[in-house]
């Protein structure tokens, strides 16, 4: 399957680029609207059409690309590192310290998350800025994604915690602090590189959730989320194929980082 992943990686930094490089392939910016060409079908000017406001979708389509694929990989980043000091201090130190956070993550995943997150979201005031939206948006999702992430770090931290290696330099006088930064954190550095990819498409999913429920980034901003609320009701259905068009991108990367973190964890 070699081949298949390497499909997958090319496409998704073909994606990753040509989002960078939004300024350049769609100079019209995701804002501008053409007043003239509302709900305009795709033409050489506009390669998707135009929006109701006569905004270009296809520039509206590579800066929203660009928030998810971007913003994701640092709430990720945000709850693993979470993840690692909660999830790792706890596996490490055992004992009482261990019981009760592990209780504590096993009450905060037993709540339903994403309708927690779309509680805090909705009472925050929805005229905020869209650089702001988009900070407040991801990173509530590292901070309250990082449970799932801590237990399997515990488990882990637990496990180092009583192997013979760690026994031996604890034998030896090594201190507590040399033995988390030499011996345990080296072996955890794997689990915690797995969940921070696991957790990028998670994110995805999750902020285009909050996104069709008008709770994800500000307008003018798109994100995927908004792209996708665009096909609520069913004047988009008997619209043209290209509005169904950010909806096929949007399945086919968050595929690509589901059939590699699936490919990673079958080759361990």
């Amino acid at each position: 399957m070699k081949w298949a992943r390497n499909v997958a990686i090319a496409f998704l930094l073909v994606i990753a680029v040509s989002s960078l490089l939004a300024g350049f392939i769609a100079p019209s910016g995701y804002a501008h609207q053409f007043r003239d060409l509302p709900d305009s079908p795709p033409s050489h000017q506009h390669w998707l059409g135009t929006d109701d406001l006569g905004r270009d979708r296809f520039a509206r389509l590579l800066y929203g690309t660009r928030v998810s694929l971007l913003l994701a990989p640092a709430a990720a980043l945000i709850a693993t590192i979470l993840a690692a000091v909660i999830g790792g201090s706890a596996g490490f130190l055992g004992g009482w310290y261990e019981r009760v956070i592990m209780s504590a993550t096993d009450l905060f995943l037993s709540l339903p998350w994403l309708f927690l997150l779309i509680t805090v979201r909705a009472l925050m005031p929805l005229n905020v800025s869209p650089i702001t939206s988009v900070v407040i948006t991801f990173a509530l999702l590292g901070l309250l994604g990082w449970a799932a992430a801590a237990r399997v770090v515990c488990s882990d931290a637990r496990t180092l915690r009583n192997s013979d290696f760690i026994l031996l330099a604890r034998a030896n006088g090594t201190s507590e602090f040399r033995l988390v930064t030499r011996h345990l954190l080296p072996n955890v550095i794997p689990v915690l590189y797995a969940q921070f990819w696991i957790s990028i498409p998670v994110f995805i999913l999750t902020e285009a959730n909050l996104g069709v429920l008008g709770l994800g980034v500000s307008e003018p901003l798109p994100s995927w989320g908004s792209l996708l609320r665009e096909l609520e009701g069913y004047a988009a259905m008997t619209s043209g194929v290209w509005l169904f068009v950010p909806l096929f991108l949007f399945i086919a990367v968050v595929s690509c980082f589901e059939f590699l973190v699936a490919d990673r964890e079958y080759a361990a």
